[in-house]
């Protein structure tokens, strides 16, 4: 049987084109280096910057805060459109309390990052 599944990783990567194609040279944490189309790797990755230099641990946080805020502007504007109206009353109020959730935790990170 087949499973789904989500990619949690942070590589290092730089724009490249290969073959007139536009693309990002890709390295992994083992040192592995392979090449992906621009779409394909703006879809899986999300950029958080130049971070090398930081320890780990802060990095990590960086990367936490930019996927949270990923997730939470596709979470506004979704609280925004047609389908979220359509919904059962309860399910609106579950998705503006996540919402809410993820703001204070998102502010959290914001103190954390600054304190670095």
């Amino acid at each position: 049987m087949t499973h789904e599944y989500i990619g949690t990783k942070q590589v290092t990567a730089w724009p490249q084109e290969k073959e007139g194609q536009s693309g990002y040279a890709v390295k992994y944490a083992d040192g592995y280096i392979s090449w992906s189309p621009k779409g394909v790797f703006e879809a899986a990755y999300i950029d958080i910057g130049h971070v090398s230099h930081m320890p780990p641990h802060q990095q990590r946080v960086i990367g936490e805060k930019a996927q949270l805020d990923d997730k939470l502007t596709k979470l506004t504007a979704f609280l925004q459109g047609e389908t979220f109206k359509a919904l059962p009353e309860d399910e609106q109020d579950r998705l503006l309390r996540q919402s809410i959730a993820m703001r204070d935790y998102a502010a959290a990170l914001d103190e954390r990052i600054s304190a670095f």
